[in-house]
């Protein structure tokens, strides 16, 4: 309908002063109002409806001077008429169709728990280790009160949800003010258009090292086909690294200028070990997702092929793994048909790209099984880099499918849109006034007192800098500085990862999934373009960048805000591995962005302003 409003707008300004006669005529004064954007409502349509009305009957002057030739003017404005009648009725139809809304209420508490056999601070939501899941269907509204019964401030932020037009709702430092202790936020989002798995969990702190995460199902809408047979069952699996120690512990390691020492273990689902049932012959999917703090993992099922048909909301080619790795922040969904004898078989994740491995088993139990677990433990790939890389490469996207939309995701072809820029980012580890830091083409992010997004509302000057960080690496002496990269609403990026450092890492950017296009060893260069996958790189959120290595991804700013990209690695990130991507245009418009909620919390230079 945005097309009827502006081409209305444009022919009424064009003939003006020839319908200085309709102007006399018409009982309101019509050049007075205001051209009405898109509303939840059909007022627009009814608006424009009454406008060709009182043209035909009153203005017989605006209509000669827009219709050449007086014999087509029946049928010019009978086909209007037409298409905005159509549209009114449609329009109704939508509203009484709107996307249903989801409620839920959470409240947030410490316990104490022993997943690796020591008793420790643990964070709840309602009372669970990990948190409730989140059940929804594409496009669901979603209205979660949740209330913060902690001793610090705390947020929630959706990873992978990309909060469309909505970054107020994206629950980072540079979007949100955390919530006070003993008080409540209410998130409002959509899943828009998206399906698959995700993940949340605590933004602020180290809270994710004690637990508040869970993890986010976003179903396909009924009438939208998926790709494969509905599975019998789905199972969750939230697997990460783990300390003893507690959030508040960790941080203070980390603020005194050191850096966490190894991980004491791995949990699946808060535990050393759980258990998942299945009938024979049956198919389930396994929603696999990498929570740890620090370290990528491998994933097997003794015994059982696993067939990879989802990655972060692309539907992939559904080929065939023995085993997969899974890197900080990712999430992947496999089928497994339970098609071998009925016994009891070994699940297992371990470290990977690390001198120690730990390992963590649990089983896969059919439900007419008299055996337990027996043999060995299925060995998986240590170090192997190249290994890791090669299968990252085979996992493409499936052209043909569609997604939450019923089209085909192969129907966008990235790979012939010309970028508008290239950058290049580095990171690194820093000195910094004796106090170990991580870096960005060597600029070291801290917190502002004030999120990043409230000071763009209220135009509150000083809070970041726009000048700090730049496109491509430095050799200067690491800084410190909230810095913000600015970027014009539908810019198409490359961006390019340059990991010099020995080990891996694991980029995030929130509000957005982007095309992973190439994957190398050694320093990046125009040259490294040779290999791009320019057909069927998968969209994803999360990318790995492997030792001593580059990854480059495509990505389409069509979603205005303030977005965090950031080290998925926690201590990276805590500790300046990140900085804020403001997608903006200049002309204020709600077709590109949301307005600030009515519920937003205000705090450090925002704190008491009136919006």
């Amino acid at each position: 309908m945005a097309i009827f409003n502006y081409q209305t707008k444009s022919m009424i300004t064009r003939n003006r002063v020839k319908c200085a006669e309709f102007q006399k005529l018409s009982p309101f004064p019509f050049w007075g109002l205001p051209f009405p954007s898109y509303t939840s409502d059909n007022s627009h349509l009814f608006f424009h409806f009454v406008v060709f009305i009182h043209i035909l009957t009153n203005c017989s002057s605006f209509i000669s001077g827009i219709l050449v030739d007086p014999g087509e003017m029946e049928k010019k404005m009978l086909f209007h008429l037409t298409i905005l009648i159509l549209g009114i009725l449609s329009s109704s139809s939508m509203v009484k169709a709107e996307d249903p809304y989801k409620y839920f209420t959470w409240t947030v508490t410490y316990g104490t728990a022993s997943p690796l056999g020591v008793p420790q601070q643990i964070i709840l939501i309602n009372g669970q280790f990990p948190g409730p899941k989140l059940d929804v269907v594409t496009n669901d509204n979603i209205i979660l009160n949740l209330i913060n019964n902690l001793d610090q401030p705390f947020l929630l932020t959706w990873n992978g949800i990309k909060q469309r037009k909505n970054s107020w709702q994206d629950g980072v430092l540079g979007t949100n003010c955390p919530i006070p202790p003993n008080s409540n936020f209410t998130y409002k989002f959509q899943p828009k258009d998206q399906i698959g798995g995700y993940t949340y969990f605590p933004s602020t702190g180290m809270h994710k090292a004690a637990g508040g995460f869970g993890a986010i199902n976003v179903y396909a809408r009924p009438r939208i086909p998926v790709p494969y047979a509905i599975p019998a069952g789905d199972f969750n699996l939230l697997i990460g690294d783990w300390y003893k120690s507690n959030h508040k512990g960790l941080q203070q390691y980390l603020d005194s200028g050191r850096s966490l020492p190894f991980p004491d273990g791995i949990l699946v689902n808060g535990q050393t070990r759980t258990t998942f049932s299945g009938d024979q012959g049956q198919t389930y999917m396994f929603r696999i997702s990498n929570m740890g703090l620090s370290t990528s993992f491998n994933f097997r099922i003794q015994g059982h092929k696993m067939k990879l048909v989802e990655v972060e909301g692309s539907n992939v080619v559904q080929n065939m793994y023995d085993s997969l790795d899974v890197h900080v922040g990712q999430s992947i969904s496999v089928l497994v048909t339970l098609d071998q004898a009925p016994k009891d078989y070994y699940v297992v994740a371990s470290t990977r790209f690390t001198r120690k491995i730990l390992t963590s088993v649990s089983v896969l139990h059919y439900s007419n099984s008299q055996t337990s677990v027996s043999g060995p433990i299925p060995a998986g790939p240590t170090y192997q880099v190249h290994w890791s890389m090669q299968q990252a490469r085979t996992i493409r996207w499936n052209l043909t499918s569609n997604a939450a939309r019923p089209n085909p995701q192969g129907s966008f072809h990235y790979g012939t849109i010309t970028p508008t820029r290239t950058i290049v980012l580095s990171n690194s580890a820093n000195l910094i006034n004796g106090k170990i830091r991580y870096a960005v083409n060597g600029v070291s992010y801290i917190n502002a007192d004030t999120p990043l997004k409230l000071a763009d509302y209220f135009n509150i000057p000083g809070v970041y800098s726009m000048n700090t960080i730049q496109m491509s690496p430095n050799s200067g002496a690491a800084t410190v500085a909230t810095a913000v990269m600015g970027a014009a609403l539908h810019d198409f990026l490359e961006i390019v990862f340059q990991n010099n450092e020995k080990i891996v890492q694991s980029w995030h950017l929130d509000g957005y999934d982007f095309w992973p296009v190439g994957y190398g060893s050694g320093e990046w260069s125009q040259e490294s373009r040779k290999s791009y996958n320019l057909v069927d790189a998968l969209t994803r959120h999360t990318v790995q960048v492997y030792p001593n290595s580059w990854s480059a991804i495509y990505v389409s700013l069509d979603n205005q805000g303030m977005w965090n990209l950031r080290s998925s690695m926690w201590e990276r990130q805590y500790l300046g591995q990140q900085f804020y991507l403001r997608v903006y245009n200049p002309v204020k418009s709600l077709a590109n962005e949301y307005d600030i909620p009515s519920n937003a919390l205000l705090c450090g230079r925002a704190a008491g302003r009136r919006f």
